[in-house]
């Protein structure tokens, strides 16, 4: 028996709910679906479906081995794949978080890029906007924007996160324009829930300046901040990298030019410099190309 194949069928069957649309899904016969898993459950010497004449369902054994199934099939997809690519490449995969943001306007085609230079390669992405236990959660990877680092991880700064003030055209119409950073004390200001949530800070001509503010949302995903913005909420602190194109287009408006918000570093944090994979490393070395050519990160 193959048992791999025996272990797809049952997958299927599983997902499909229905012998019938498991064949279907995999191109075989429905009698040749009902012979895999009946080899199957021989193999494994328990009954793993129940089944009737308008649906099939798990039975308990058959719950706990599904994502087993689904695990061994992944090592075959993994196993089969080292021998498309050459013997120097790096392989394995690549756990990796970010927040939400970034990795949604930014990273995301960034890694297409980096998996189809490095196809023995798979990547995990976890987006959270929260800082991850990268031993706890198994991650490989951080991508950090912030100026408070923890002492006892491996920082590399890939750039510089440039930050801009904003809002709708619409908001504007209806408030009025802030002239000067003190004036946003009379607005309705967005804040983000782990930075700058009662003050923003602004480097001016004649040094730092802080600015309380306050409004009627606080969220932990700038990207939530930032739709509520389009949709004339009120005033918000957003990075460049995700409002460029909606300033271009005229959907936002950039507030207070004279008052650039603190920047903060962009960083691949990680645990230890003496196991560094080679999927790490060659992502590392990827993300400081991407971000030298990109003038956004400057």
């Amino acid at each position: 028996m193959d048992r791999l194949r025996a272990m797809q069928v049952f997958v299927a069957v599983a997902e499909q709910g229905s012998l019938t649309a498991a064949a279907d899904r995999l191109d075989m016969s429905r009698a040749m679906v009902t012979r895999y898993l009946a080899e199957l459950e021989d193999w494994v010497g328990v009954r793993l479906l129940h089944r009737s004449t308008r649906k099939v369902t798990l039975t308990n054994y058959g719950a706990e081995m599904l994502p087993k199934c689904r695990q061994m099939l992944s090592i075959g997809e993994e196993l089969s794949a080292l021998g498309q690519v050459p013997d120097d490449a790096p392989r394995g995969v690549l756990r990796l978080t970010a927040s939400m943001s970034l990795g949604q306007s930014w990273l995301a085609p960034k890694i297409a890029e980096y998996l189809d230079r490095y196809p023995g390669v798979a990547v995990d992405m976890v987006l959270v906007d929260r800082a991850v236990n990268l031993v706890e959660e198994r991650i490989d990877l951080a991508i950090r924007i912030t100026n408070d680092l923890d002492p006892n991880l491996i920082a590399r700064q890939l750039g510089t996160c440039r930050s801009v003030i904003c809002a709708s055209p619409d908001y504007l119409a209806r408030h009025g324009t802030p002239r000067t950073a003190h004036e946003l004390a009379l607005h309705n200001c967005l804040t983000y829930s782990y930075f700058g949530k009662s003050l923003w800070r602004f480097d001016t001509a004649e040094g730092p300046q802080g600015v309380p503010v306050s409004g009627t949302l606080t969220a932990n995903e700038s990207s939530v901040l930032l739709a509520a913005t389009l949709a004339g909420v009120g005033i918000s602190q957003q990075p460049r990298y995700a409002t460029e194109t909606l300033l271009e287009e005229g959907r936002i408006v950039e507030l207070l030019p004279g008052h650039e918000p603190a920047t903060l570093g962009v960083y691949g944090v990680y645990g230890s410099r003496r196991h560094v994979s080679a999927p790490l490393r060659t992502f590392l070395d990827f993300l400081l190309e991407a971000f030298a050519a990109d003038p956004l990160w400057r």
